[in-house]
């Protein structure tokens, strides 16, 4: 039988894909499932949160139109401004002392070549611990005499007890400790990767140019790690805005410390939805939250971006 060319195929028939077409197909085949999967869990959800931020909701009953006015009853509220700057206060403490913090302990941990694994291993590990388990250990450190780790070490060389959770002063310091804690680890093990990622052709050039150690640091390994320094920088202010484990448990008598002193914004929407049931504001609080992260990340990549 004669074979037949392309050129006298049937009018209408469909000539085979190409090898790229093909590749492309399944490319886009083997990600329609995630993609599909992250606009539901992901764009969805957030979608509706806005729309919900103009209606009120019991969870019951019918939506209903509302407009601003879960704005308007926000940005009229007292305790949603202390609630915005003891938010702040948590992301501009936490965030520089942890990176600080980290960045030494990664700096002069990378010198270690003794028990080196083991040393990182357990700076890891209030990483890896509940922080709800974390949060009740702290708040047993910080109870009155005789049940309270430090209260009791601060007895035993004459210093009076210090209300460390009932105080409006420290109260929010003594919560942001154990949450500064909790995520050295994952600070500690980046910062270490960036580290590794240096070529040691430089440090060999600056110790043969006799440079000394700080000049090595500021005008070697910084710039260097600035890449590094501005992924810890963001996803630990996202932390820190979004700080709720460590507040709720160690409150849980008080929720949000004396006053609302240690009351983040998170607990404020937890508590507005489910304990008032009130959808609608809870989430126009969720978007302001959502409006705070959008621009606090924006400026610190315009800022720490490389130039």
């Amino acid at each position: 039988m004669a074979s037949t060319s392309p050129q006298d195929a049937a009018p209408g028939r469909q000539v085979g894909l190409t090898i790229a077409q093909k590749r492309t197909f399944w490319a886009w085949g083997f990600l329609a499932v995630p993609v599909l999967f992250y606009v539901v869990i992901r764009f969805y959800p957030t979608g509706n949160a806005m729309v919900l931020s103009f209606q009120e909701w019991n969870l019951l009953g019918d939506r209903t139109w509302a407009g601003i006015d879960n704005y308007r009853v926000l940005f009229s509220d007292p305790v949603f401004w202390q609630v915005f700057r003891n938010t702040f206060v948590y992301l501009l403490l936490g965030t520089p002392i942890s990176l600080v913090i980290a960045f030494v302990i990664a700096y002069h941990l990378d010198q270690v070549r003794f028990m080196h694994g083991t040393i990182r291993a357990l700076y890891f590990v209030p990483f890896m611990t509940s922080a709800v388990a974390m949060a009740w250990v702290w708040r047993w450190f910080y109870q009155d005499v005789p049940i309270g780790l430090f209260n009791n070490a601060l007895a035993t060389v004459g210093i009076a007890q210090i209300d460390f959770l009932d105080s409006t002063t420290n109260a929010l310091p003594s919560i942001l400790a154990p949450a500064i804690w909790a995520g050295l680890g994952f600070q500690i093990i980046i910062f270490m990767a960036g580290l590794r990622a240096i070529p040691r052709t430089f440090y060999e050039a600056a110790k043969i140019d006799g440079v000394s150690t700080w000049t090595v640091l500021w005008e070697i390994t910084l710039p260097l790690l600035r890449p590094t320094i501005v992924f810890v920088v963001v996803l630990s202010s996202i932390g820190f805005l979004r700080i709720f484990d460590h507040v709720f448990n160690m409150t849980t008598q008080n929720p949000g410390g004396p006053l609302n002193s240690t009351k983040p914004l998170v607990l404020m929407i937890y508590q507005t939805a489910f304990d008032s049931f009130d959808m609608g504001y809870a989430a126009a609080q969720t978007v302001v939250l959502f409006v705070i992260l959008l621009i606090v990340s924006l400026i610190q990549l315009r800022l720490l971006r490389d130039r």
